[in-house]
């Protein structure tokens, strides 16, 4: 069996940087037209300039004869100032501003404590319409950490969305049934990405045989309804969801330690391991809309052109890529079949 849709985007991706940069981006440039590039380096990309030598940077690391487009954004910060988000909107190079709680995830120590005191920069994206990009977690120690999604939209979302009626917001790697009836009954101004692995796994990946850590990541997978719901979600056809990997590249020692990294590599099989997740309920059909259509359409930006073929041809992942330093990523599926291939070009 085959499968041709048009060329597909990822509107939520980890590249990291230097070495790691170089080692990983072919994956990603393989299987898409253009990325939502994620801001939390270190130290994180806060302003234009720095947007601007980042871009260069991955462009750089692409293999030769590639067109891939690497969409950056900010990384909002408590000292983000109005008058540089105006210079970012002006720009053809920074395409949305990321909003990350502190200390949520991967070096985001740098993020946001208090949303209400960025809300004078928001009403600047607002008035030039930049959209912001929402990690949906509260990072409350008095919240289980399975509720912080729903209770981020509860407490935040909901105050910002009514505060600033015209702001776009992408609630991002949403993880549960409460994130998804929200968006769906959200205005065409919001909308949400959901990652592969969520589609695929629950949160008893996490324990199969012992601790996993490569299935751990920020939003941790939820239990089997949730799973349920994003799946439904996604193959919908509902233009309020669209694909973003959130692929997140690590050194195995450094998931593989008391304080393991949280994030999951899917670069090197992302659009492979979506056709699986649609195919599990039928909906093959859906796959163009929510990976090439929906995405392009909320940024604004055209269609891709270009095509990709996805045949029905099982493939074993390799153990391992080799990154910097002789490092390693374990992917997932490390060792294990998936069940669509990409056609060479």
């Amino acid at each position: 069996m085959r499968l041709a849709i048009t060329r597909p985007d990822d509107f939520h991706l980890h590249l990291r940087d230097g070495d790691m940069l170089a080692a990983v981006v072919g994956h990603s440039a393989r299987r898409f037209a253009r990325a939502i590039i994620m801001p939390n380096l270190r130290p994180a990309v806060t302003t234009l300039a720095q947007a601007e030598a980042y871009r260069q940077r991955i462009l750089s690391g692409l293999p030769p004869e590639t067109d891939f487009q690497p969409l950056m954004t900010l990384y909002l910060t408590g000292n983000t100032s109005a008058q540089e988000i105006a210079r970012t909107a002006q720009s053809q190079v920074v395409c949305a501003v990321k909003y990350y709680p502190a200390g949520a995830t991967t070096n985001s120590d740098a993020g946001v404590r208090d949303l209400s005191q960025v809300y004078p920069v928001i009403e600047v994206m607002e008035k030039y319409d930049l959209p912001l990009l929402m990690h949906g977690e509260v990072n409350d120690p008095q919240v289980d950490i399975f509720d912080r999604e729903a209770v981020f939209i509860e407490r935040h979302l909901l105050p910002l969305l009514a505060r600033f009626p015209r702001l776009r917001v992408v609630l991002e790697h949403i993880t549960t049934l409460d994130a998804v009836d929200f968006v769906r009954g959200a205005p065409a101004r919001v909308a949400a990405t959901i990652t592969a692995h969520h589609l695929l796994l629950n949160r008893n990946a996490l324990f199969q045989g012992g601790i996993r850590p490569h299935r751990f990541c920020a939003p941790i997978l939820k239990r089997e309804n949730h799973r349920r719901a994003l799946l439904a979600a996604a193959t919908s056809g509902d233009p309020h969801f669209f694909l973003g990997t959130d692929s997140a590249p690590h050194r195995r020692a450094d998931k593989e330690s008391d304080c393991g990294c949280a994030g999951i590599y899917t670069a090197h099989a992302a659009i492979e391991l979506y056709a699986e997740a649609f195919e599990q309920v039928g909906r093959l059909d859906q796959l163009e809309a929510f990976a090439s259509f929906h995405g392009a359409h909320f940024y604004r930006l055209p269609r891709n052109t270009g095509r990709i073929v996805l045949e029905r041809k099982p493939w074993t992942v390799p153990e391992s890529y080799l990154l910097a330093d002789n490092s390693r990523c374990k992917p997932l599926r490390s060792g294990e079949v998936v069940r669509w291939s990409l056609e060479d070009d």
